[in-house]
């Protein structure tokens, strides 16, 4: 049995951790290498050949393709065997997503499919429910969709309009409204969708059939990226839903659609990670190819920097996301042991991490979407070309700062949950956050080992955002929440040191298992990657002071935060370039 996770979800704010507690992604086992491979073949197979096909929506085409992935067992790695499937670990159903995140449009289509599609029947129906539903979503004979977003009630799902209401027989809700941006609606058989049911506050779910009457859609949307992937706007108009069809129990609707957020948002920073991996392959096999001058732009200077930022953010972004996924599965297995079932051990063991979830999936749209607009750069005018790879990358990577909850959302989730929680006292963060206010001075980072110098300089960046919390309560007080450029000053202060603290442990943890001189590349990563999140926790904190400090205490607390945030000098442009430089010998993704 796993141990239970070392720090709970948002403690990292105010612990530390040491290597051995960490997982990092070159300890990956055999069989997680095998579905890897598995997922990367099947792209390279039925994915890659058809893009374009894809994106035209050829008919049949995408419902088609992911028929295919069930029958090689693509679409039950999250599923139990008794319903067909093959019940992987969560680290494993990571990496899969991972894998399979650089398949553009048909990313979207199987992620939905797997994700939001098939787990909210999974993990909050009965059994007859996932009997009837389960086994053949898992095999592609039936494909899903989540119907949640109504017109007019976006980021506040809660306050959708469609609505449900129980027949006089007692045998059927009678259900109205209208759902858009719906992922897989044009093909999708199954649809769970969100109502309230007569003049109830909160939401319920429904498991609703795409054939039944009074179903009907619009034409597709025409999108900016990716696609190839179905989105409809779908209606219903007197539908007949068995009672029988009701999903977990009325009134549960807004609560199933929160927590299968949560799950989806590790899960898209995970796909973005294989995304970033591909548009850098066709970024350096350019700058290798591409001649200006005499010379292979490969060799420029300029375009080092972007291939070494590249690989910094994408690096950075896959070490938080394993860091983050083995710290939930372990939560997870503990759950499971105590003798909780599947369904809720899986929901509320992610549930637990909302914070790492929500820093992440912001961390990581972004990060890719630096990487695919440096790819565009990289290409130069060709890039501008739809006849290129980049056009493609650079156009589907957009939309991942607003699925699963805005970017903006999320960063006002993450701090809102983290301060829930230690108004709970799950963790001392208030305790935490008085002591490093009342004393903002920082550790010394000098004349230390290389790592106990970045670990020190990480606790310093951990207690510059702590030492926020005390003023920030107190010169708002419950409009607190209303303040979202203080709060989300403090969620970009997060995640910069939630990432940068898993990828300074995987570089140490790294270079335990493999020696000094095999990691000396990944201590470039770790240098570039400490400069740039000093500067950027630096003016998110400044930028805070300057909202809510006193006059007379100003000027001292922002010197405070700047004296937290320092990092030891490094020539950050040489390690740049040898950090293109490793990429650009091994012409891919090779860190």
């Amino acid at each position: 049995m796993a141990k239970n996770a070392v720090l709970k979800g948002g403690e990292f704010i105010v612990k530390s951790v040491d290597i051995a507690d960490i997982f990092i992604p070159e300890e990956f086992d055999e069989q997680t290498r095998m579905i890897e491979e598995s997922c990367k073949d099947f792209l390279e197979k039925e994915i890659f050949p058809n893009l374009d096909r894809i994106d035209k929506q050829e008919d049949g085409l995408m419902a088609s393709l992911l028929k295919s992935a069930g029958d090689i067992g693509l679409l039950g790695l999250s599923v139990p065997e008794e319903y067909g499937g093959f019940e992987q670990d969560f680290l494993s159903i990571i990496k899969a997503n991972e894998s399979l995140g650089s398949g553009y449009s048909y990313s979207v289509a199987i992620m939905a499919h797997t994700g939001i599609g098939t787990l909210p029947i999974l993990y909050y129906g009965n059994e007859e429910q996932k009997a009837k539903y389960i086994p053949k979503l898992t095999s592609g004979e039936l494909m899903a969709a989540y119907c949640l977003t109504e017109p007019g009630a976006g980021s506040d799902a809660n306050s959708g309009r469609t609505k449900a209401v129980l027949s006089e027989d007692g045998k059927h809700y009678i259900l109205n409204g209208q759902k858009m941006w719906i992922t897989n609606g044009g093909f999708a058989d199954v649809q769970t969708v969100f109502a309230k049911i007569d003049n109830d506050r909160v939401l319920s779910a429904f498991i609703v059939e795409r054939d039944w009457e009074g179903v009907s859609m619009n034409p597709e949307e025409k999108k900016m990226g990716i696609k190839g992937s179905s989105t409809r706007q779908i209606f219903y108009n007197d539908v007949k839903v068995p009672v029988e069809n009701l999903l977990g129990k009325r009134g549960e609707g807004f609560r199933i659609a929160l927590n299968i957020l949560h799950l989806g948002r590790i899960k898209l920073a995970a796909t973005v990670i294989g995304g970033a991996k591909r548009a850098i392959l066709h970024s350096v096999n350019y700058a290798n190819e591409r001649r200006q001058f005499g010379k292979a732009i490969a060799e420029f200077g300029a375009i080092k920097h972007k291939l070494a930022q590249q690989v910094v953010r994408t690096f950075a972004t896959e070490s938080a996301v394993y860091r983050a996924s083995k710290d939930i599965q372990d939560n997870i297995i503990r759950m499971k042991s105590e003798g909780i079932e599947l369904g809720r051990a899986n929901i509320e063991g992610v549930a637990d991490y909302a914070i790492e979830c929500a820093l992440l999936k912001v961390y990581g749209s972004e990060a890719l979407d630096f990487v695919v607009d440096e790819a565009v750069q990289i290409y130069g005018g060709m890039g501008f070309s739809s006849e290129t790879p980049v056009d493609r990358a650079y156009r589907d990577s957009r939309i991942n700062r607003i699925f699963e909850g805005t970017n903006e959302i999320n960063r006002l989730l993450a701090v809102d949950s983290l301060l829930k929680k230690g108004m709970k006292n799950e963790f001392d963060l208030f305790g935490t956050a008085r002591a490093a206010c009342e004393n903002p001075v920082a550790e010394n980072i000098e004349g230390l080992t290389y790592y106990e110098s970045k670990l020190a300089a990480i606790r310093n960046m951990k207690k510059a955002v702590l030492m926020l919390i005390p003023g920030i309560s107190e010169a708002f007080g419950r409009k607190m929440a209303e303040e979202e450029e203080v709060m989300m000053n403090l969620s970009d202060m997060l995640m910069q040191v939630y990432a940068l603290e898993a990828t300074v442990l995987r570089v140490q943890k790294k270079e335990k298992m493999e020696g000094v001189e095999a990691v000396l590349i990944y201590r470039d990563i770790a240098d570039v990657l400490a400069h740039e999140a000093s500067h950027l926790i630096m003016k998110a904190g400044t930028d805070a002071l300057l909202a809510f400090a006193d006059e007379n205490k100003l000027d001292q607390a922002i010197q405070s935060v700047r004296e937290l945030c320092k990092v030891p000098n490094v020539n950050i442009k040489e390690s740049r370039r040898r950090i293109a430089d490793t990429l650009i010998e091994a012409n891919r993704y090779c860190f």
